[in-house]
């Protein structure tokens, strides 16, 4: 897997930390010692960021070797990299906080997923924009890395009517729909709804997707007879509060996605390293 950030970004992230260099390995002189460390993993993850570290080893001079490709699931090697010890401690600790909070993030992924499959579910999970500002590039190859998609990877090719547009709309829901439809015919319309009323209302007025803002999973499933009732079957994409402890309860409820921001504040995966004299 080929890194998500370009050279260019990694070499800021590492100037960030070390602008003016390592002022402790300077004043002690080990700089130019030959040396060696690993990162493994001290507990099971789903990796993300090996990529990404083992470049900045590289772009300082270092040579690496991935043991643990992002997507990976493992408890042991993730990289071993070789080079002076100047070169090695500064680039240790960005790139291992790169590893582990990208991790955290595939693996809080993951664990939804594995979950939903263990309880024989196949529904898709979809993890939302809310992702740290300035990280989404990291934050998405860390959702793709746990299994999961992305929602809506931002504002501009994706059509999600929320009240607060609705707000300013003077036209019933048929004619928002049919407007869209003619303006957009190769988009998919998602609308939000907060209650089983306006979910009817959209759905009779033809939209494919409603997302269900925090309705409880015994509501979802109340809400999917009554439109099976009325002839209508629109995707139930459940939005707000999802998570590994209830994702198997909206899935049985009748859920066709579920869309969550639960990984993106999943503990950090904690990467052990180990330094070693070499030569």
């Amino acid at each position: 897997m080929t890194p998500a950030l370009s050279d260019e970004a990694l070499a800021r992230l590492l100037a960030e930390d070390a602008p003016y260099g390592d002022l402790t390995t300077d004043q002690i002189g080990i700089g130019d010692h030959p040396a060696a460390l690993t990162f493994s993993a001290r507990t099971a993850m789903t990796v993300c960021g090996t990529e990404e570290a083992a470049r900045m080893f590289e772009l300082a001079g270092a040579r690496v070797r991935i043991a643990a490709p992002s997507g990976t699931a493992t408890d042991g090697l993730l990289l071993a990299a070789e080079g002076s010890a100047a070169t090695l401690h500064r680039v240790w600790k960005t790139a291992q906080v790169l590893v582990e909070l990208y991790s955290g993030i595939a693996s809080g992924a993951a664990a939804i997923i594995g979950t939903l499959r263990a309880a024989g579910m196949t529904t898709p999970l979809a993890c939302t924009r809310k992702h740290f500002p300035g990280t989404k590039a990291m934050a998405v190859k860390a959702v793709r890395c746990g299994g999961a998609g992305m929602h809506r990877l931002g504002l501009s090719e994706t059509l999600l009517l929320f009240h607060e547009h609705r707000l300013f709309l003077d036209e019933a829901a048929a004619e928002t729909v049919a407007r869209l439809r003619s303006a957009l015919p190769e988009r998919q319309l998602v609308v939000e709804v907060s209650d089983a009323d306006e979910a009817l209302v959209w759905a009779e007025a033809g939209v494919p997707v409603l997302q269900l803002e925090r309705f409880t999973p015994d509501q979802v499933a109340t809400l999917k007879a009554d439109l099976a009732a009325h002839g209508l079957a629109p995707v139930l994409a459940i939005a707000g509060g999802v998570h590994v402890g209830n994702a198997v309860a909206y899935a049985r409820a009748g859920a066709g996605l579920l869309v969550s921001s639960a990984p993106y504040y999943a503990q950090p995966r904690d990467v052990k390293v180990v330094f070693e004299r070499a030569g």
